[in-house]
Protein backbone atom coordinates (compact mmCIF):
# COMPACT_ATOMS: atom_id res chain seq x y z
CA UNK A 1 0.00 0.00 0.00
CA UNK A 2 2.53 2.56 1.15
CA UNK A 3 4.85 1.91 -2.39
CA UNK A 4 1.24 2.19 -4.41
CA UNK A 5 0.67 6.03 -2.70
CA UNK A 6 4.21 6.71 -2.96
CA UNK A 7 4.16 5.63 -7.22
CA UNK A 8 0.73 7.98 -7.33
CA UNK A 9 2.36 10.80 -5.56
CA UNK A 10 5.31 10.79 -8.05
CA UNK A 11 3.00 10.29 -11.00
CA UNK A 12 0.53 13.63 -9.67
CA UNK A 13 4.00 15.69 -9.91
CA UNK A 14 4.89 14.40 -13.03
CA UNK A 15 1.85 15.68 -14.71
CA UNK A 16 1.06 18.68 -12.86
CA UNK A 17 1.26 21.84 -14.82
CA UNK A 18 4.04 23.84 -15.06
CA UNK A 19 3.27 26.82 -12.26
CA UNK A 20 2.50 29.96 -14.92
CA UNK A 21 4.63 32.89 -14.31
CA UNK A 22 2.89 35.97 -13.36
CA UNK A 23 2.95 38.39 -16.29
CA UNK A 24 5.97 41.46 -16.98
CA UNK A 25 5.23 44.42 -15.10
CA UNK A 26 4.05 47.41 -17.71
CA UNK A 27 6.91 49.84 -19.24
CA UNK A 28 6.48 53.24 -19.30
CA UNK A 29 8.88 55.80 -21.34
CA UNK A 30 9.63 58.65 -18.82
CA UNK A 31 8.47 61.77 -20.01
CA UNK A 32 10.67 65.10 -20.00
CA UNK A 33 8.79 68.33 -18.13
CA UNK A 34 11.61 70.65 -17.60
CA UNK A 35 15.50 70.42 -17.36
CA UNK A 36 17.91 72.29 -15.23
CA UNK A 37 21.69 72.19 -15.13
CA UNK A 38 23.55 69.60 -13.33
CA UNK A 39 27.22 69.46 -11.65
CA UNK A 40 29.30 67.23 -13.65
CA UNK A 41 31.54 66.27 -11.47
CA UNK A 42 28.70 65.28 -9.10
CA UNK A 43 29.16 60.77 -8.92
CA UNK A 44 25.39 61.02 -7.67
CA UNK A 45 24.64 58.54 -4.92
CA UNK A 46 21.58 60.02 -3.45
CA UNK A 47 18.59 62.78 -4.14
CA UNK A 48 16.01 64.19 -2.55
CA UNK A 49 13.87 67.99 -1.74
CA UNK A 50 12.59 68.50 1.76
CA UNK A 51 10.71 71.39 2.68
CA UNK A 52 11.61 72.91 -1.31
CA UNK A 53 15.14 72.47 0.00
CA UNK A 54 17.57 70.34 -2.92
CA UNK A 55 20.02 68.01 -1.47
CA UNK A 56 22.83 65.65 -3.17
CA UNK A 57 25.30 63.22 -2.16
CA UNK A 58 27.74 62.14 -4.23
CA UNK A 59 30.68 58.95 -4.03
CA UNK A 60 34.06 58.09 -4.30
CA UNK A 61 36.85 58.40 -1.94
CA UNK A 62 38.32 61.47 -1.73
CA UNK A 63 35.89 63.32 -3.65
CA UNK A 64 32.13 62.54 -1.99
CA UNK A 65 30.52 64.89 -0.45
CA UNK A 66 26.80 66.11 1.11
CA UNK A 67 25.27 69.16 -0.84
CA UNK A 68 22.87 71.70 -0.24
CA UNK A 69 21.69 72.42 -4.13
CA UNK A 70 19.89 75.40 -5.92
CA UNK A 71 17.83 73.75 -7.87
CA UNK A 72 17.33 75.67 -10.97
CA UNK A 73 20.83 77.28 -11.40
CA UNK A 74 22.73 73.82 -9.93
CA UNK A 75 25.02 76.18 -8.08
CA UNK A 76 26.08 74.52 -4.67
CA UNK A 77 24.66 76.29 -1.52
CA UNK A 78 26.30 74.01 1.28
CA UNK A 79 28.58 71.56 1.44
CA UNK A 80 29.40 68.57 3.81
CA UNK A 81 32.70 66.61 3.31
CA UNK A 82 32.88 62.70 3.92
CA UNK A 83 36.09 61.58 5.22
CA UNK A 84 38.75 60.45 2.07
CA UNK A 85 38.39 57.07 3.13
CA UNK A 86 35.50 56.42 2.74
CA UNK A 87 32.34 55.94 -0.22
CA UNK A 88 29.30 58.56 0.01
CA UNK A 89 25.96 56.77 -0.48
CA UNK A 90 22.26 57.26 -0.14
CA UNK A 91 20.91 59.99 2.00
CA UNK A 92 17.39 60.58 3.70
CA UNK A 93 16.04 63.67 5.31
CA UNK A 94 14.04 62.59 8.58
CA UNK A 95 12.68 65.83 11.10
CA UNK A 96 15.53 68.29 11.35
CA UNK A 97 18.07 65.68 10.57
CA UNK A 98 19.70 63.91 7.24
CA UNK A 99 20.90 60.61 7.33
CA UNK A 100 23.60 59.63 5.33
CA UNK A 101 25.52 56.01 4.73
CA UNK A 102 28.50 55.23 3.18
CA UNK A 103 29.19 51.82 0.57
CA UNK A 104 31.62 50.19 2.93
CA UNK A 105 32.49 49.65 6.88
CA UNK A 106 28.27 50.26 7.62
CA UNK A 107 29.41 53.81 8.61
CA UNK A 108 26.71 56.39 8.90
CA UNK A 109 26.09 59.71 9.75
CA UNK A 110 23.62 62.41 11.15
CA UNK A 111 23.74 66.33 9.70
CA UNK A 112 21.47 68.62 10.73
CA UNK A 113 19.09 70.39 8.29
CA UNK A 114 19.33 72.47 6.48
CA UNK A 115 23.13 73.46 7.61
CA UNK A 116 24.81 70.56 7.19
CA UNK A 117 26.82 70.50 10.04
CA UNK A 118 27.44 66.90 11.59
CA UNK A 119 25.23 65.73 14.83
CA UNK A 120 26.14 62.08 15.02
CA UNK A 121 26.57 58.56 13.68
CA UNK A 122 24.84 55.28 13.53
CA UNK A 123 26.34 51.76 12.40
CA UNK A 124 24.05 49.11 10.43
CA UNK A 125 25.38 45.67 9.30
CA UNK A 126 26.35 45.28 5.43
CA UNK A 127 27.16 47.70 2.09
CA UNK A 128 24.97 51.15 2.62
CA UNK A 129 23.37 51.82 -1.17
CA UNK A 130 20.69 54.17 -0.93
CA UNK A 131 18.00 55.40 1.36
CA UNK A 132 14.21 56.98 1.55
CA UNK A 133 11.56 56.93 4.06
CA UNK A 134 7.98 56.23 4.01
CA UNK A 135 6.88 58.25 6.46
CA UNK A 136 7.08 55.73 9.06
CA UNK A 137 10.74 54.45 8.65
CA UNK A 138 13.80 54.61 7.03
CA UNK A 139 14.72 52.57 4.40
CA UNK A 140 18.14 50.96 3.71
CA UNK A 141 19.24 49.45 0.14
CA UNK A 142 22.21 47.31 0.19
CA UNK A 143 22.72 46.29 -3.60
CA UNK A 144 20.84 42.85 -2.74
CA UNK A 145 16.71 42.08 -3.26
CA UNK A 146 16.07 43.01 0.81
CA UNK A 147 15.30 46.52 1.47
CA UNK A 148 15.79 47.10 5.32
CA UNK A 149 13.49 49.43 6.96
CA UNK A 150 14.92 50.60 10.11
CA UNK A 151 13.44 53.00 13.06
CA UNK A 152 14.25 56.41 12.85
CA UNK A 153 15.46 57.08 16.05
CA UNK A 154 17.62 53.77 17.35
CA UNK A 155 18.06 53.01 13.66
CA UNK A 156 17.41 49.18 14.18
CA UNK A 157 15.91 47.01 11.45
CA UNK A 158 12.10 46.75 12.01
CA UNK A 159 11.18 45.04 8.92
CA UNK A 160 12.52 43.31 6.06
CA UNK A 161 11.06 43.23 2.49
CA UNK A 162 12.29 41.20 -0.51
CA UNK A 163 12.04 42.64 -3.99
CA UNK A 164 10.48 40.61 -7.03
CA UNK A 165 9.86 40.99 -10.15
CA UNK A 166 7.42 38.02 -11.66
CA UNK A 167 8.29 36.27 -8.90
CA UNK A 168 12.37 36.22 -9.09
CA UNK A 169 14.63 38.33 -6.62
CA UNK A 170 15.79 41.79 -8.13
CA UNK A 171 19.04 42.75 -7.07
CA UNK A 172 21.13 45.91 -7.90
CA UNK A 173 18.22 48.51 -6.24
CA UNK A 174 20.22 51.05 -6.00
CA UNK A 175 18.74 55.08 -4.97
CA UNK A 176 15.21 54.96 -3.90
CA UNK A 177 12.01 57.85 -3.70
CA UNK A 178 9.09 57.24 -1.70
CA UNK A 179 5.81 58.51 -3.75
CA UNK A 180 2.81 58.22 -2.94
CA UNK A 181 2.57 55.02 -1.65
CA UNK A 182 5.02 53.44 -3.48
CA UNK A 183 8.81 52.68 -3.70
CA UNK A 184 10.80 53.83 -6.62
CA UNK A 185 14.52 52.79 -7.33
CA UNK A 186 16.59 52.76 -9.64
CA UNK A 187 18.40 49.19 -11.00
CA UNK A 188 22.35 49.70 -11.23
CA UNK A 189 23.81 49.63 -14.63
CA UNK A 190 20.53 49.99 -16.41
CA UNK A 191 17.82 52.98 -17.85
CA UNK A 192 15.40 51.60 -15.42
CA UNK A 193 13.60 52.72 -12.57
CA UNK A 194 10.82 49.93 -10.76
CA UNK A 195 7.99 51.29 -9.51
CA UNK A 196 7.78 48.72 -6.27
CA UNK A 197 4.90 47.57 -3.89
CA UNK A 198 6.22 48.37 -0.23
CA UNK A 199 3.27 46.05 0.81
CA UNK A 200 4.27 42.86 -1.40
CA UNK A 201 7.89 43.79 -2.67
CA UNK A 202 6.72 42.92 -5.89
CA UNK A 203 7.45 44.91 -8.97
CA UNK A 204 4.61 46.93 -10.75
CA UNK A 205 5.81 48.67 -13.16
CA UNK A 206 9.00 49.79 -14.73
CA UNK A 207 9.84 53.79 -16.10
CA UNK A 208 12.75 53.60 -18.91
CA UNK A 209 14.64 56.52 -19.00
CA UNK A 210 15.59 56.20 -22.48
CA UNK A 211 14.47 59.98 -23.57
CA UNK A 212 16.95 61.58 -20.59
CA UNK A 213 19.56 58.85 -21.65
CA UNK A 214 19.62 59.95 -25.16
CA UNK A 215 19.93 64.05 -24.18
CA UNK A 216 22.96 63.54 -22.12
CA UNK A 217 25.01 61.39 -24.64
CA UNK A 218 27.54 60.48 -22.20
CA UNK A 219 29.65 57.86 -22.97
CA UNK A 220 31.61 56.46 -19.57
CA UNK A 221 30.08 53.14 -18.30
CA UNK A 222 29.72 54.26 -14.88
CA UNK A 223 27.61 57.43 -15.65
CA UNK A 224 24.68 55.61 -15.09
CA UNK A 225 21.02 56.98 -14.00
CA UNK A 226 20.98 57.48 -10.32
CA UNK A 227 18.85 59.87 -7.93
CA UNK A 228 15.47 60.00 -7.87
CA UNK A 229 13.71 63.55 -5.88
CA UNK A 230 9.98 63.83 -5.33
CA UNK A 231 9.42 67.32 -3.97
CA UNK A 232 6.05 66.59 -2.00
CA UNK A 233 4.79 69.66 -1.91
CA UNK A 234 4.75 70.61 -5.50
CA UNK A 235 4.45 67.31 -6.62
CA UNK A 236 7.03 66.94 -8.91
CA UNK A 237 9.57 64.29 -9.80
CA UNK A 238 13.02 64.61 -10.66
CA UNK A 239 15.38 61.90 -11.88
CA UNK A 240 19.70 62.64 -12.96
CA UNK A 241 22.71 60.16 -13.03
CA UNK A 242 26.18 60.16 -11.92
CA UNK A 243 27.91 63.19 -13.44
CA UNK A 244 25.17 64.23 -15.90
CA UNK A 245 24.72 67.31 -17.07
CA UNK A 246 21.79 67.67 -16.16
CA UNK A 247 18.80 67.60 -13.71
CA UNK A 248 15.37 66.31 -15.29
CA UNK A 249 11.76 67.23 -13.96
CA UNK A 250 9.81 64.05 -15.20
CA UNK A 251 5.87 63.52 -15.46
CA UNK A 252 4.55 61.00 -12.71
CA UNK A 253 3.68 57.65 -14.22
CA UNK A 254 0.55 56.50 -14.79
CA UNK A 255 -1.53 55.66 -11.64
CA UNK A 256 0.08 58.23 -9.13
Amino acid sequence: MIRILLLAAVFALQTAPEPVAPPPPPIEQARIVATYPHDTSAFTEGLLIDRGHLYESTGREGQSDIRRVDLKTGRVLARAKIAASLFGEGIVAWRNTLFSVTWHGGQGFRWTLPTLKRSGGFRYAGEGWAMTDDGRNLILSDGTPVLRFLDPVTQKVVRRLTVTIQGRPLERLNELEYVKGELLANVWMTRYIVRIDPATGKVKGIIDLTPLIAQVALGDRDSVANGIAYDRDAGKLYATGKNWPTLFEIALPAGL
